[in-house]
């Protein structure tokens, strides 16, 4: 038997269970049937946070930024780029601090971008300022090892 891992869609914010060996074969969500793990970044608001980095079998991680800052702008490719070069095995995600104020005051957001890394629901790591998506995926192989 296979092992099945949670995995959130990036589309619905649905979860779904997906053999941990069929996350590189292109896996739907059985609810909107958007792809899983093509490198797409989920939107949060404050209501799917908790049950997007909380029951996500794969490492989350969150950037906190806001639409009219300069380093969120500039960032915001790099961060997608890296989202595809992780596909299957971190979910990435983006929290609008100026939308998801709930998000931003429970987690701390004091300036931004923050990165937040999740696992099991619980932070495990945390970067504030922008990064190329060389430094990022530098960031993440050290905090995953």
């Amino acid at each position: 038997m296979s092992d099945l891992l949670h995995v959130g869609c990036p589309h619905c914010k649905k979860m779904n269970r997906v053999p941990a060996q069929r996350l590189s074969d292109g896996p739907k969500c059985g609810a909107c049937k958007g792809a899983l793990a093509e490198g797409a970044v989920a939107e949060l608001s404050d209501a799917e946070m908790p049950g997007y980095t909380g029951k996500s079998d794969l490492p989350v991680l969150v950037d906190f930024w806001a639409r009219g800052w300069g380093p969120c702008k500039a960032m915001a490719p790099e961060f997608q780029s890296a989202a595809k070069s992780w596909r299957g095995q971190v979910a990435f995600a983006k929290v609008n601090t100026e939308q998801a104020q709930q998000a931003s005051a429970r987690f701390g957001i004091r300036s931004i971008p923050t990165l937040i890394l999740f696992r099991n629901g619980k932070e495990i790591a945390r970067q504030s300022g922008a990064m190329q998506a060389s430094q990022l995926t530098a960031w993440l192989r050290t905090q995953l090892g």
